[in-house]
């Protein structure tokens, strides 16, 4: 029977009846900083790459956003796959799901007791389909995790923006989150009040400050889904402030939200508005990491006349650079089209990419070099500088409380060529680099090949122009406390 290190100093210890003997090894953990993610927020980060699902009315009506006056019939996917639209998703190397089961129109892909607005109307399947169902189900069966966006906002209901429709919202993300399974994130979008349908009416509605009750639906959530991840109204995760799926540089997973701003707009931070959103906020008050969220498509949903307009691999690969690279969560909508299907040309850049993305990240360079750190924390072997490369995020190389700005050697024992460079904060801990250098051996010297700043979940750094060289140095310059890295890895492939 195989036992953990940890099982054998317990046992050891015992034997001995001293713990002295490891006291050197064991070193303590070093002390978080600042604000840190919550188990469910560090179990999302790790996904780093999703799909969004836009599907509805909208995908037979050739809109973006309908207007809530749609005939439920319009809704007819006569080949509806739901294995293939996910296995699309995971060919991509996406690791979860969310589904638009309710878009700004107030349709509802499920048969919801909530509304006559819905697929129960519609003659897809004589009224019996679930599209929320079936998506979760294969998404199950394809092993990935299924999410939900449901629009606060809803241009159908005729009591929209009055407090009746509040008890219709709140059931409707009730049922969401009571029949389909266990959910991993729920998507509140911030388009709120307008112009729209209303039961007839065709008028302007807007809502006051808090009208949906946040504060109720966020106790809802986590009452009937503690693990569930929540975008948006002063939830866990923060939009990134655009929709091109592009994250601020530097990218910092802490952020600060004053409470009265965001009764009035879900995204607001007390530091500033797109610029806040999209860099985040150094040493914040809160960790709430950034989503981006971007298309694959120039719309949201599947248009016929956009089939030839789909994001190329290489396109798609700069947005994985830019969202997952500076420590955000890519989130790639992949619209099914009027079949219930994922069109060829966006399965094939999707497939494309994760080909690329396997390819570029096979070989890490660092994990067969002799590493050699300027300081280890408690000089044992619990944190020293080998976690960099041992492939668990929950390892990391860590420093004495006193040194901040310690150095690592990598020395690949012959001449290599490098371009590209991960490396991984332990975030449970905090995100604590400031700023940080990459030197490259060459001509005799150390020669400075990479400035930057955050780490935090992920950075990837690609250099303009492969260097060769046969050793690098990681220098830590800016960080207030003790270092707590979990890898540096190194490819030679662009």
């Amino acid at each position: 029977m195989r036992i953990s290190r940890r099982q054998f100093i317990a046992a050891s210890a015992a034997v001995t009846g001293s713990t002295l003997l490891w006291a050197k090894d064991e070193a303590s953990a070093p002390s978080a900083y600042g604000a840190v993610p919550s188990p469910r927020v560090l179990r999302w980060q790790s996904m780093e790459t999703n799909a969004f699902l836009h599907f509805s009315v909208n995908t037979f009506t050739n809109k973006e956003w309908g207007y809530g006056d749609e005939d439920p019939n319009d809704f007819n996917p006569t080949e509806f796959d739901p294995d293939q639209i996910m296995r699309t998703v995971k060919a991509g190397g996406m690791k979860g799901a969310i589904l638009t089961c309710k878009h700004h129109d107030g349709f509802c892909l499920w048969p919801t007791k909530t509304t006559e607005h819905c697929i129960r109307n519609s003659k897809w399947r004589n009224g019996k389909g679930d599209v929320v169902r079936d998506l979760s189900e294969a998404a199950h069966r394809a092993g990935l995790k299924f999410g939900v966006y449901v629009s606060p906002w809803d241009r159908s209901n005729a009591a929209y923006a009055t407090p009746a429709y509040i008890t219709i919202y709140h059931e409707q993300i009730r049922e969401l989150l009571t029949h389909y399974g266990p959910i991993f994130e729920i998507w509140f979008d911030g388009a709120n009040g307008g112009d729209g349908y209303y039961g007839g009416a065709r008028e302007k509605r807007h809502i006051g400050p808090d009208y949906y009750q946040w504060d109720k639906i966020l106790a809802l959530v986590h009452k009937l889904q503690p693990q569930t991840v929540i975008f948006g109204a002063a939830g866990d995760v923060r939009w990134i402030g655009n929709e091109s799926g592009i994250a601020g540089d530097p990218c910092w997973s802490t952020f600060s939200v004053q409470k009265e701003k965001a009764q009035n707009d879900p995204h607001a931070s007390e530091n500033g508005g797109i610029d806040a959103l999209n860099h985040g906020v150094r040493n914040g008050s809160i960790w709430k990491p950034a989503e981006c969220d971007v298309s694959i498509r120039p719309g949201w949903f599947w248009h016929q006349d956009q089939n030839d307009k789909v994001k190329t691999p290489d396109q798609l690969i700069d947005l994985y650079f830019d969202s997952v690279g500076r420590g955000a969560t890519l989130l790639l909508n992949v619209p099914p089209d009027n079949k219930g299907l994922i069109e060829p040309s966006d399965a094939t850049s999707l497939s494309e990419l994760h080909q690329r993305i396997e390819q570029m990240f096979a070989q890490n360079l660092a994990s067969s070099a002799k590493l050699c750190a300027s300081n280890v924390r408690g000089a044992g072997r619990r944190f020293n500088a080998h976690n960099l490369v041992d492939g668990d995020r929950e390892t990391y190389w860590a420093t004495d409380d006193a040194v901040t700005t310690p150095e690592l050697t990598v020395d690949f024992g012959s001449t290599q060529q490098v371009a590209i460079f991960r490396l991984r904060e332990a975030i449970a801990l905090g995100q604590r680099i400031a700023a940080f250098s990459i030197d490259a051996w060459q001509d005799g010297g150390w020669k400075e090949i990479v400035q930057d700043t955050s780490i935090g979940n992920c950075r990837l750094i690609r250099l303009p122009q492969p260097v060769t060289t046969n050793k690098l140095r990681l220098r830590i310059t800016d960080c207030p406390v003790a270092l707590a890295l979990a890898e540096l890895s190194v490819f030679a492939s662009v």
